[in-house]
């Protein structure tokens, strides 16, 4: 057990305008760190902050060597901040967490034992996701149903509450996508895996910084990196239409010859609203796809950091 202690855990902690609580939240994070001998290092991810988050941390990361300090160029988005704290962490194992506290620090002394005893990933599932509203909860299992199904690889009740163990992290920098999804990332590369129940605590303080606009993003962003479903939806779809076709023209001919045909203004209207509707979903779907390909393509950086404070020192 000593030997293993020797080993250093990485902290990777994302921070958007958390100046209210950072210090003394990180200070609490140390505190468990330091009860149970587990040599640590912070490493906070000023993602475009516009309160004094970046004048915090930056001073935390002169007093503390065990603190670096990063501050990306503007606000990229949390997957892109998890991507930077990655890159800067240096400890043989990375445990990621939220800064407002809802992961509980209380947990990393058994994230740590399960590592030491060979998981490679240790994932933190929610037995309670904590007073969330009842529409945010439903569409949550809607979208991580549809995940499920789409790729095979369980998400339900997933977090970003993970311990990766260094060759998990490596692989997953070998992964050059630019919109970047976490959890499916580190659910993808596979490894040894364990889990733990935890429940989602309170804020400590403030409202999260997710709006619905973000939701859908990721939500888009997490559909369209791990799954091709919805471009065989619109195959799918295309062959419902056809044999709806087939289905009228006899019917059409029918009437024609048996002398019954009527005027079908209303029903032509219907049909053309419901195909153009189709066809206006599809073009969407496609287009989200092709956006995809072109952000891939530019090749532009995940984020660009603007300052480092590394072991007390400002890095160049």
């Amino acid at each position: 057990m000593e030997g293993e202690l020797q080993k250093l855990i990485s902290i990777v902690v994302p921070v958007y305008n958390e100046a209210a609580h950072i210090r003394t939240s990180m200070a609490y994070v140390g505190k468990i760190c330091d009860d149970a001998a587990i040599p640590y290092e912070l490493v906070l991810v000023d993602d475009g902050s516009k309160d004094e988050s970046w004048s915090i941390i930056s001073s935390m990361a002169k007093e503390d060597a065990r603190v670096t300090a990063v501050r990306l160029s503007r606000n990229f988005g949390k997957e892109p901040a998890l991507c930077a704290g990655l890159d800067a962490a240096s400890g043989d194992a990375i445990i990621v967490m939220d800064a407002d506290l809802q992961h509980p620090p209380e947990k990393i002394p058994e994230m740590v034992r399960l590592w030491q005893e060979g998981a490679e990933v240790v994932e933190g599932v929610k037995s309670s996701r904590g007073k969330e509203k009842k529409t945010y909860r439903f569409c949550a299992k809607l979208f991580y149903g549809m995940i499920n199904k789409a790729t095979g690889i369980e998400f339900d009740n997933a977090s970003d509450f993970k311990l990766l163990d260094r060759k998990v992290v490596e692989a997953m920098k070998q992964m050059p996508e630019r919109m970047t999804f976490f959890r499916g990332m580190s659910a993808w590369v596979g490894f040894e895996r364990k889990s733990f129940d935890f429940e989602v605590a309170e804020r400590v303080d403030g409202a999260s910084k997710w709006s619905l606009k973000r939701l859908i993003t990721l939500a888009v962003t997490a559909v369209t990196s791990y799954t091709s479903a919805p471009l065989h939806c619109i195959t799918i779809l295309g062959f419902v239409m056809f044999l709806g076709a087939i289905v009228l023209g006899i019917q059409t001919l029918y009437m024609k010859i048996s002398g019954h045909a009527l005027g079908g203004f209303t029903t032509v209207i219907l049909l053309l609203l419901l195909i153009g509707s189709m066809i206006m979903i599809s073009l969407g779907i496609i287009g989200l796809y092709l956006m995809k390909i072109y952000h891939e393509i530019k090749g532009r950086p995940r984020y660009l950091t603007s300052r480092v404070i590394r072991g007390k020192e400002e890095e160049k």
